[in-house]
């Protein structure tokens, strides 16, 4: 669960927000060569500024495969190539998009409490498993069920907060 969280909270920081942050294009995938990588994998990301990210590419030739690839992602953001580096400007958001982004970041969270839920489904079934092959006692059982249904109530009101945190970053202008 605390991994399914993690994996909520790297998906949330790619989401934009009025400032300028590497995450938001680290989950970028390039084409270049015969592979697809992230693209921090094929070059530098830093910040310059609030609103101004700097992509520098180890490999000057995979210049137009990173634009290409912004491009295609749907960060709304239009990459300015000057043959040495990539600079993307971060536009503020209208409130439109802020609407569309607090979206986007409320079905990214329930996602992820779906996979939370599952796995207490699956820690469920295994106790159930072993009560029937008489590894556990009932008793046994019907405690280790009531944890498993608190921690997974503390995972599902830990997502809450990281929404909820996101939303107020979304909103802040």
């Amino acid at each position: 669960m605390q991994t399914t969280l993690d994996v909520l909270k790297k998906d949330l920081s790619s989401i934009r927000t009025g400032r300028a942050s590497p995450a938001m294009v680290e989950n970028v995938r390039v084409e270049y060569g015969e592979a697809t990588m992230p693209i921090n994998h094929i070059a530098g990301i830093s910040t310059s500024g609030v609103n101004l990210l700097i992509i520098q590419p180890w490999d000057p030739g995979s210049l137009k495969a990173i634009e290409k690839a912004i491009l295609k992602s749907n960060l709304g953001l239009t990459p300015n190539n000057d043959g040495i580096c990539i600079r993307l400007t971060i536009p503020p958001l209208s409130n439109e998009r802020r609407q569309e982004l607090i979206k986007i970041v409320k079905a990214r969270v329930e996602e992820g409490k779906i996979a939370i839920r599952n796995l207490r489904r699956d820690a469920s079934e295994e106790l159930k498993k072993l009560e029937k092959d008489k590894e556990i006692s009932q008793d046994d059982q019907r405690r280790a069920q009531d944890k498993v249904e608190k921690i997974t109530d503390s995972f599902i009101t830990l997502a809450d907060k990281v929404r909820e945190d996101k939303e107020e970053e979304l909103l802040e202008v």
